[in-house]
């Protein structure tokens, strides 16, 4: 099947449970083949959960559903050994993630402690459990889910977790004619139910192969990284974004061009992905924030502020 194909077939599929929600569709798309993970930030009742189960049944893959809470322990996610009284040896009883899509749901409910058990398995593809370490199956992705309204209760990710994150997206409400078409549906089945696979996990480690080989000018390279430095120059931001930014931008681009069927990256891949890819990583000085300052309205002013030299705005 063509690469373009694929990825448009997988679209349209989730579009038959998800409505008039096409972009971020798109960056959950980009990420997954960029190899990155996304944090969903919004209310809920809007459709997160839908999505990702949407997902992995669009590409065939093994899906777990993670509910993060207070109680929640690292070995419920990662798995753990136990005594076989019949061999006399320890058996290692794998735990959720070691599936291939993860829905981490409301991952801002439970302890930093068990948060943090996640790290290793986004950046490394694997874990570690009494010593001995296990792959994931690929392609493997984490989507986790937090509420941005309610805090009590709730552990903020630190800095080093939310950097793990490739893109930070949100969702939003559907518009009344999508919700229209919503209803009349819902009202006589779960069309989840009845979602087929369009793909399989192996045409997304295709996919990802081809987007390593998207051409990026050096321009574009110089204009990434003038993206981040403007991040940590910035009067209003105390911390700016880190190396694994600039990386991930790229890679997001790469993603973005491979989506719109074209082989190299131009700056308006780059800029349609800034605020998906920094927004979570950037913290504003106190005295900003107290004045409302948001941190789109700062990346908004670092956009417009870096040119891109000697590269046209289209090419």
């Amino acid at each position: 099947m063509n690469k373009i194909m694929i990825i448009e077939k997988i679209i349209e599929n989730i579009e038959n449970v998800i409505y008039g929600k096409r972009s971020a569709v798109e960056k959950i798309i980009i990420a997954f083949i960029s190899g990155g993970h996304v944090l969903i930030e919004d209310v809920p009742g809007i459709g997160k959960t839908v999505l990702v189960h949407a997902l992995a049944k669009s590409i065939n893959c093994e899906f777990k559903r993670i509910q993060f809470t207070p109680d929640l322990l690292p070995s419920d996610i990662t798995g753990i050994s136990v005594y076989n009284q019949k061999t006399g040896d320890f058996e290692f009883k794998v735990g959720p993630i070691m599936s291939q899509i993860i829905l981490a749901d409301e991952i801002n409910r439970t302890s930093p402690k068990t948060q943090s058990s996640l790290l290793e398995v986004m950046e490394e593809r694997q874990i570690t459990v009494d010593g001995n370490t296990y792959k994931i199956k690929e392609p493997f992705i984490v989507l986790a889910t937090q509420n941005p309204i309610e805090f009590e209760g709730t552990f903020p990710l630190p800095e080093a977790q939310l950097d793990r994150f490739m893109m930070k997206i949100r969702i939003g409400y559907p518009d009344e004619e999508y919700e229209l078409v919503m209803l009349k549906r819902y009202k006589e089945y779960n069309p989840l139910n009845g979602l087929k696979p369009v793909a399989q996990p192996e045409d997304i480690i295709y996919l990802r192969e081809v987007a390593n080989k998207v051409y990026v000018d050096e321009k574009i390279e110089r204009y990434i990284i003038s993206l981040i430095k403007a991040t940590r120059e910035r009067e209003e931001i105390l911390l700016g974004a880190s190396p694994r930014a600039s990386i991930n931008l790229l890679k997001c681009s790469q993603g973005r061009a491979l989506l719109f069927n074209r082989e190299y990256v131009t700056p308006d891949d780059v800029k349609s992905l800034v605020h998906s890819v920094l927004s979570h990583r950037i913290i504003l000085k106190p005295e900003y924030r107290l004045k409302g300052v948001k941190s789109e309205e700062v990346i908004d002013k670092i956009i417009s502020s870096v040119p891109v030299y000697g590269v046209a705005k289209n090419v």
